[in-house]
């Protein structure tokens, strides 16, 4: 089995490419060893020492250090991957809820069903696939008094240069089709 590795616009975060569906559907992200509990390759990842968050997508998996160095992070990570996919285990057990977060806690109100249709699917068939070629997702959180509300996952989450993306990707791509947005935030 050989995997991919490829650098992300955060350096505290890698993308490791196994060549095969890691998810069918959705997004998970893991920010730390408690939350992992329904996934075994989340869990054997936590276990090396310096691993901080775990996010799967659908062809890839994106693994955020904490303390630590990539060329002796790297080397465990690999090897964890690959022992799981070869020992044949579910990447999350059972028939648990998605946890991409869409639809979870989303807020605006009912007047502005259109507009929040209308970002979402802006979100979907442009920035989403942008953002998973780095390793992360941008998930819809809310609307209000015109600010988006953006949910940042994976290698999105705590990246350097993520208020760029929100600011000059985003937000202007999102105000150039929707007048009533002014401002796009992330939330935590």
């Amino acid at each position: 089995m050989f995997i991919q590795t490829e650098a992300t616009p955060n350096p505290a975060t890698l993308k490791f490419i196994p060549g095969r569906t890691v998810l069918g559907t959705g997004t998970r992200d893991y920010r730390d060893r408690d939350a992992a509990t329904q996934s075994p390759l989340a869990q054997r990842l936590f276990d090396i020492d310096g691993v901080d968050g775990v996010f799967f997508g659908s062809d890839f998996i994106s693994v955020t250090k904490g303390e630590g160095e990539w060329q002796h992070l790297k080397p465990a990570v690999l090897g964890a991957i690959m022992e799981h996919f070869l020992s044949g285990a579910q990447i999350v057990d059972g028939d648990v809820e998605d946890g991409s977060g869409e639809s979870e806690g989303e807020f605006f109100a009912p007047e502005h069903e259109e507009i929040v249709n209308t970002i979402k699917e802006l979100l979907e068939t442009r920035v989403r696939p942008a953002v998973a070629q780095d390793g992360g997702d941008i998930t819809f959180q809310g609307f209000k008094e015109g600010i988006v509300y953006l949910h940042m996952r994976g290698a999105c989450a705590g990246c350097p240069s993520s208020t760029a993306t929100l600011r000059h990707g985003i937000e202007n791509l999102l105000r150039h089709f929707i007048p009533e947005v002014e401002e796009v935030r992330p939330v935590a």
